[in-house]
């Protein structure tokens, strides 16, 4: 079994000490920050924007892994490969037009990522697999953190990796929502690459701690 990447999301971090909470991070095993980017449109909540991702990237040694729940995301994908993300993730289900949209990632200089929703089938990903770099997969319905964890996603793991591994594509599989020291061996066991966790990883005594675990379990 692979050792994955651990992308911990900063929705769940203390926006009070963002700066601290950015320097653990860097201290931790963690590969990449993850934001959600969230507009009160495509999901029924706001989160943050540019100007705190400015903020994350100003002390953050780890790659910012942006996941922009949003409508148009064409509209902002340049500002925020500009604040300094280094992985753009668009919703499949906002994008009527998803080929041109991974080109504009891909011309930006960026990972591209495809999101799909619970309810989205991983198969109709198969027709642009090689100009995807990262698939998040939502195992929890976006919006919110501290869900619980969708069941049927290991299957949907599964099956991507199906696709993946078929095609002879290098994309990476990421699990977003409801990750726990519980669930993550099984995701890896299916075929996931990274493992996004918020309130799991920010709620716990020792962040440092839960982050290693997540990455060694």
């Amino acid at each position: 079994m692979k050792t994955p990447i651990i992308a911990p999301s900063i929705l769940a971090a203390d926006f009070a000490n963002i700066q601290r909470e950015v320097e653990m991070l860097n201290a931790s095993e963690a590969g990449w920050i993850h934001l959600d980017v969230m507009d009160g449109v495509f999901v029924p909540n706001i989160s943050f924007g540019l100007p705190v991702c400015k903020a994350i990237h100003r002390y953050a040694k780890k790659p910012l892994d942006v996941h922009l729940m949003i409508e148009k995301p064409e509209n902002y994908v340049e500002a925020f490969k500009n604040a300094g993300a280094g992985i753009i993730s668009v919703h499949y289900e906002a994008c009527p037009h998803l080929h041109r949209n991974l080109q504009q990632l891909k011309d930006l200089g960026v990972q591209a990522g495809v999101a799909i929703n619970p309810h989205t089938r991983v198969n109709l990903l198969r027709d642009v697999i090689h100009q995807i770099d990262l698939v998040c997969l939502m195992s929890v319905n976006p919006g919110f953190g501290g869900q619980t964890f969708i069941k049927s996603t290991y299957e949907k793991v599964q099956a991507l990796r199906s696709i993946i591994d078929n095609a002879g594509a290098g994309t990476k599989i990421e699990v977003d929502g409801g990750i726990t020291i519980e669930n993550a061996k099984p995701l890896l066991e299916a075929g996931a690459d990274v493992l996004v966790a918020g309130s799991f990883v920010f709620r716990s005594e020792n962040p440092i701690d839960t982050i290693s675990n997540l990455k060694n379990v």
